[in-house]
């Protein structure tokens, strides 16, 4: 996967508030090819009170972020701030960096 946790990334398709959007990466699910971003696809539940074995849960409505698609959200690059592909070329040391696609620059700093 070329786009990591903590990267900045702008959600280009799905539901029609979410389009647009920016937001940092909270979890990656490989498996599942999906992302959590902050900020987007905003769910609730309602969550009922527990009192069992010493954990006490409040009630109320709980508000969480869903996972969405890899193929629905683009990095954004740090130095040209758009959204744009992801390459990998080879640094100096023989590491695999990612790089913007747009103006060629390192996002593995």
């Amino acid at each position: 996967m070329k786009i990591r946790k903590g990267d900045t990334v702008e959600v280009i398709s799905g539901r029609f508030e979410d389009r647009g959007k920016r937001g940092e990466i909270i979890r990656v699910l490989p498996k599942e090819n999906r992302v959590v971003v902050q900020g987007v696809n905003l769910r609730t539940k309602h969550q009922r009170q527990v009192q069992a074995q010493g954990r006490n849960i409040s009630p109320g409505k709980i508000r969480f972020e869903a996972p969405i698609d890899l193929s629905n959200v683009m990095l954004v690059c740090p130095k040209c701030g758009k959204a744009t592909r992801v390459g990998v070329s080879r640094g100096e040391d023989g590491k695999a960096l990612r790089v913007c696609k747009k103006c060629d620059a390192a996002i593995d700093e």
